[in-house]
């Protein structure tokens, strides 16, 4: 009896597949390519609220660059790994310009909205991986709990409630945003 390997793809040949039909959001974790499926609308309407808060920001402050809609990343190579976080930043400084092809160094800040679909071992790998290639500042937003889950290199996570002000620490410095805005 045989068995049949799976190829590993590089970030380079994940970049060059065709966007999947079904709208369906896809990943490369370890030469493997993750899929999930589209979004729901509590998911989408925190993002849209979190990216334009966290845009306008940085557009307005010219602080570098922001993005939305799973901009993706190179988070490890050998085998690749690619990540899109729903929001993401890079200071000017760190990412001068904006290249065509996924960014080879991880953002200052990541920001990833929870959706219902979403395993907790999933979402614990992504930050595990975020943390692991340096990510400045990481956001994890959970619509359902109405919580935020904040987290640096080497520091206890900070849990957020709807009470509570989400700041951009020193990665965006100035930065705040009521908790309980997150959550139409």
């Amino acid at each position: 009896m045989t068995t049949a390997t799976q190829k590993l793809l590089t970030a380079e040949e994940f970049g060059r597949l065709p966007d999947p039909p079904d709208g369906s959001k896809q990943e490369l974790v370890k030469g493997v390519i993750v899929t999930t499926p589209p979004p729901k609308g509590r998911h989408g309407s925190c993002c849209a609220i979190v990216g334009s808060r966290v845009l306008v920001f940085v557009d307005t402050n010219r602080l570098g660059h922001g993005f939305t809609n799973n901009t993706g990343f190179v988070l490890g190579r050998d085998p690749d790994t690619v990540r899109g976080p729903d929001v993401s930043y890079w200071s000017r400084e760190r990412l001068p310009d904006i290249p065509e092809e996924y960014i080879a160094i991880p953002p200052d800040l990541a920001i990833e909205v929870v959706s219902p679909s979403d395993h907790f071992n999933r979402v614990q790998g992504k930050v595990v991986g975020y943390l692991a290639c340096s990510v400045a500042l990481l956001w994890v937003i959970d619509p359902i709990v109405r919580s935020v889950f904040v987290y640096r290199p080497g520091q206890p996570l900070r849990i957020l409630a709807e009470t509570d002000t989400l700041d951009g620490e020193e990665v965006l410095s100035g930065f705040r945003l009521a908790v309980r805005e997150l959550f139409v």
